[in-house]
């Protein structure tokens, strides 16, 4: 299969084409039922003069091309509605009836705000377009996306995800007008996932209700299924936490497919070189050091403790909290006793054997580096965050 993507070079298209070249190449083999030979890539640098090879050869063209921030507003009628007309006819002029996706947005809907220069060229291109099937017989589907976020999205364009991103990440002032707006937003990652349906024929179909999508087999237009619905102020806050992470260690809660996890991917992004890397507080004395690494808001914490040759660490007990303990370098001796009993046990522990040793509730425990000249190092998570005020830590010598 030969794809042709127009408007290659900006934020959809490159994340497309990406995602396409990882499936040509064999590196994503995810989609078994896609085999891609050749990609176009299409875009405003590109020599004219291949549009007519590219259309000639295409077998599914992603037309992802479109004016969003003219200097003058005549542009939009001729970027969103003009260069459509371009594409087309060429496609005809060769014969061509492959599937189009045509990247349409929701500002096309026409409605309250959206009655704009913008939004009449980009309904424009989508009447262009389902004009086109009819005559040709070709399948198009027509995506109107809402505000979309994501890695090489360009800040003060026209994203405002991308924006506060990009200045929080770099300390740059941000001025949030209204906290209470809300926007609905789709990620790139669920975009491109839809994307790769609507190559396989399976897109999601859909009606509008004024700018609500409304999901139905049989729609006119198309659109990916996964979108969420923030306002301004939660995606401030949640920035704010990221990007104080360094400082606190507490990583915010980011559950699978939520917006916090995707927007924490889309702010690190964002971050300049000398953010990428940041210090750790290590607690050091002739015995060896322990630091904290991360906290997390409902899943305890993780550190690293390394033990010099023969330093024996712990000796004490909880009454709630449990740990484990994982040695990842190094030779050691792990040590638990059920408080008011004198039986031991004993778990030898090296990192040539990687395993998570339980520390129980109710047991003195400690850990003893058993090497002559090797430091241990051992990863710890707790179950919840040491709190000074109630530390649940009590000394008591296993043996």
């Amino acid at each position: 299969m030969n794809i042709l993507i127009t408007g290659a070079a900006g934020f959809v298209g490159q994340n497309l084409t990406a995602v396409l070249q990882n499936i040509r190449d064999g590196k994503d083999r995810t989609h078994p039922a896609i085999a891609i030979d050749e990609l176009y890539l299409y875009d405003l640098d590109t020599d004219p003069v291949l549009l007519d090879e590219y259309c000639a050869k295409a077998d599914f063209v992603f037309h992802l091309a479109g004016v969003n921030r003219p200097k003058d507003p005549a542009e939009f009628m001729a970027g969103n509605f003009g260069f459509s007309s371009t594409l087309l006819e060429t496609l005809k002029k060769q014969g061509n009836t492959c599937p189009v996706v045509l990247s349409s947005s929701i500002q096309a809907t026409l409605v309250g705000r959206y009655d704009n220069d913008y939004g009449r060229s980009k309904k424009a291109g989508e009447e262009l377009l389902f004009g086109y099937a009819k005559e040709t017989g070709a399948k198009v589907y027509v995506y109107r996306f809402p505000n979309l976020f994501g890695k090489w999205c360009r800040p003060n364009y026209n994203s405002v995800v991308a924006t506060f991103c990009n200045n929080i990440a770099n300390d740059l002032p941000m001025t949030v007008s209204d906290p209470a707006v809300e926007l609905e937003l789709l990620y790139i990652d669920d975009l491109t996932d839809e994307m790769l349906c609507a190559l396989e024929d399976k897109p999601h179909r859909c009606e509008f209700d004024g700018i609500k999508t409304i999901l139905t087999p049989d729609g006119t237009y198309c659109a990916a299924p996964m979108t969420h619905r923030v306002t301004l102020g939660e995606i401030v806050r949640l920035l704010e936490a990221f990007r104080d992470q360094p400082k606190t260690l507490t990583m915010p809660e980011i559950p699978v497919g939520s917006f916090a996890k995707k927007l924490y991917s889309t702010y690190l992004s964002y971050l300049p070189p000398e953010k990428i890397a940041f210090p750790l507080k290590m607690n050091c004395n002739a015995r060896g050091s322990f630091t904290e690494l991360m906290r997390t808001e409902k899943c305890g914490q993780f550190s690293v403790n390394i033990s010099k040759p023969g330093i024996t660490k712990g000796q004490h007990w909880h009454h709630t909290k449990w740990e484990f303990f994982i040695v990842v370098a190094g030779h050691g001796l792990i040590q638990l006793r059920k408080i008011g009993t004198d039986e031991v046990l004993d778990f030898e522990v090296s990192g040539n054997k990687i395993e998570a040793v339980h520390m129980l509730p109710g047991y003195t425990h400690n850990i003893t580096n058993l090497s002559e000249t090797e430091d241990l190092v051992t990863i710890m998570w707790a179950n919840e965050c040491f709190d000074p005020k109630k530390p649940d830590t009590f000394f008591e010598v296993v043996e």
